[in-house]
């Protein structure tokens, strides 16, 4: 193992732990704006600060944290889910944050950041995004399979 090169199953480790540390907040906030306010709690929070169709935005951010969180921690359509986060931490930053100079969104541009480089990335060798693509690798060299 080199220091200055990555082999793939420390890439794949990395991308593991960025991917679980990511999912653990989202899903600590999901499960707080779900459990903790609710649906009409966190409706009226995003009225409060000025988000956009609160009540819409409110519960689906709620439930894209808390249940993408869960998906993102299986690494379960993880390109789809952190783009998802991407534009989550680009709304609380813009609508919410950037008001307040940078030190009161040091964690959304983390998670902006983290969240983008696993929409680019992708899961890593350890996750179900892996073994789907792998069975689906499988199937399509299948003689007679997928048009060949």
């Amino acid at each position: 193992m080199s220091f200055f090169r990555s082999s793939p199953r420390s890439l794949a480790l990395g991308l593991t732990a960025l991917r679980l540390a990511v999912a653990t907040i989202f899903i600590r906030h999901g499960a707080q704006k779900l459990f903790v306010f609710g649906f009409a709690g966190v409706t009226g929070a995003f009225t409060h600060m000025g988000v956009p169709f609160p009540g819409l935005m409110g519960p689906f951010i709620g439930l894209l944290e808390f249940f993408g969180g869960i998906a993102l921690a299986l690494g379960f359509l993880t390109r789809l889910i952190a783009l998802g986060f991407v534009c989550d931490m680009l709304g609380a930053i813009v609508l919410v944050r950037l008001k307040g100079g940078f030190s009161t969104y040091e964690l959304e541009f983390l998670l902006l950041g983290s969240s983008l480089a696993l929409a680019l990335t992708g899961a890593g060798r350890f996750a179900v995004d892996a073994l789907l693509a792998d069975r689906q690798e499988r199937n399509l060299a299948k003689p007679g399979v997928g048009g060949s």
